[in-house]
């Protein structure tokens, strides 16, 4: 697939309402099923956006790089934070608040933020 400039705005919302029923069914397993499961809503939403252009998406820390960077550290680095790329992420301008070299552990609210804070980036940056 080729590298995406933009997404229909059918397709977002059809996005969005998938990650929020996700995160919806997880919730009804309490704080532990969260824990445990917030880091597979990461990668789905990472991957719902796998082929956006790097270059639209910029390097300045913005909700678009912190979720690339937690799937990249979920998958790579233990679950582990890892900034890479020259990404700028500073933990306390972040959506998750975490620094590099911290668990990625994600509560219920963090990761509702999260996806807002995304998808209003994706509307931002790559909305048709």
């Amino acid at each position: 697939m080729l590298s995406m400039k933009a997404y229909p705005d059918r397709y977002v919302a059809a996005c969005e309402a998938r990650f929020e029923r996700h995160v919806d069914t997880i919730s009804e397993l309490g704080p532990e099923g969260v824990a445990v499961l917030a880091p597979d809503a990461v990668l789905l939403l990472e991957h719902l956006f796998v082929h956006r252009m790097r270059g639209n998406e910029g390097k300045d820390g913005n909700p678009l790089n912190e979720v690339r960077l937690l799937a990249e550290s979920i998958l790579g680095n233990d679950g582990v934070l890892e900034v890479t790329g020259g990404i700028k992420l500073r933990p306390e301008a972040s959506v998750s608040g975490l620094a590099a070299g911290e668990p990625i552990v994600l509560d219920e609210a963090r990761l509702r933020a999260l996806g807002t804070a995304y998808f209003a980036e994706i509307r931002t940056r790559f909305g048709e």
